[in-house]
């Protein structure tokens, strides 16, 4: 063996022998930190959990209920003149009837029970309704209004079904818990039919596309064959 490759063998091997021990020392120093880190979050003081929202009273449920109920009337209305589908236009007009008498039956409970509605703090029923109507009212009649308005229908009834679960739970009073139970199989047809109505709406463009394309294929046809 010549001096020269005695030579390089060797430093190979300290070349590997360094990276080796420079790899035991990285995991060393890497085993090292995480023990380190591990004993600082044992030490640490754990966060405190975040208080829960008070529950509701039967004022706040009395409020919400009004609200949601005032909005959807008022966003019905809008859709019995401002819609073009037929069927989002005769949903408007359910809603506006349906979502009135609700508000109604609320509000002579509430009389009854001598109860005044007051809303919990955290409340931002209100402003999404108007900001709601508000972009509805800017936009032109036509397909993308329709579908803006029972996308918006769809959301709100899966909203106000949550507010009902949580206000079946939170009621004190009989009679409020009467008118829920009672209110809810009335909102769960309303998102129902929402749902189709909303379904429908999004096949429509495609369907209106495959019967063009049927169309332009039969006069291919018949230019092909006088």
């Amino acid at each position: 063996m010549s001096i020269r490759l005695a030579r390089g063998i060797a430093l190979v091997g300290a070349s590997a022998l360094w990276a080796a021990c420079a790899k035991n020392d990285s995991k060393s120093d890497s085993a090292a930190a995480a023990d380190s880190a591990a004993k600082a979050a044992a030490a640490a003081p754990a966060a405190a959990p975040a208080p829960a929202p008070p529950a509701l009273t039967d004022a706040n449920i009395a409020a919400l209920l009004d609200e949601a109920n005032a909005g959807d009337s008022a966003a019905g209305n809008l859709a019995s003149t401002k819609g073009t589908n037929a069927q989002v236009k005769d949903f408007g007009r359910t809603m506006m009837r349906d979502h009135h008498a609700l508000r109604k039956a609320g509000q002579d409970l509430a009389k009854k029970l001598n109860l005044t509605p007051a809303p919990p703090s955290n409340d931002t029923l209100p402003q999404a309704a108007q900001k709601m109507h508000d972009s509805l009212n800017a936009m032109p009649k036509g397909a993308a209004w329709d579908k803006a308005y029972i996308d918006n229908e769809v959301a709100v009834h899966q909203s106000v079904l949550s507010l009902l679960q949580a206000a079946q739970g939170a009621a004190q009073d009989t009679s409020l818990k009467a008118l829920i139970t009672k209110a809810t199989p009335n909102i769960q047809a309303h998102l129902t039919k929402a749902q189709d109505i909303q379904s429908k709406l999004g096949a429509a463009p495609a369907a209106a596309a495959t019967d063009a394309g049927k169309k332009a294929s039969g006069d291919s046809s018949k230019k092909k064959n006088p």
